[in-house]
């Protein structure tokens, strides 16, 4: 009888081991910058210098998230990781919009372990003055 009880007793500290060692739900992220929108004068154009906040759902920053950004015709694009307090500062070079248009965006990708990924096709507006 007591050898049953020890037995019993490793099988449930196995199991309960084995439940609580799975990986818990990814947590969801979102994305700040400190610009929504800025002209450019011609075709070609540099961005300004943009500061991306990356934060969970509880305002905690995000940092050693992997983040690449495209200029709006999608033809370059940058890429970084996070620091510790969930910021990446990126500034893009010879921006050209899509044939034809007068205004594109820059889209964002962000990915971390533990996280799901984000992304934005709808960033930062780029407008052609």
């Amino acid at each position: 009888m007591v050898v049953l009880t020890i037995i019993g007793m490793i099988g449930m500290y196995l199991i309960l081991t084995a439940v609580l060692s799975t990986p818990l739900t990814p947590d969801t992220m979102y994305v700040s910058v400190n610009k929504s929108s800025f002209s450019i004068n011609n075709t070609l154009s540099d961005s300004p210098e943009l500061l991306v906040h990356v934060f969970d759902q509880g305002d905690v920053p995000v940092g050693g998230a992997n983040i690449v950004v495209w200029d709006p015709s999608r033809e370059q694009a940058a890429g970084g990781i996070t620091d510790g307090s969930g910021r990446f500062v990126f500034k893009l070079t010879n921006i050209t919009l899509p044939a034809g248009k007068s205004e594109g965006f820059i889209a964002v990708r962000v990915m971390q372990e533990g996280y799901f990924e984000y992304s934005d096709n709808f960033f930062v507006k780029v407008r052609k003055e």
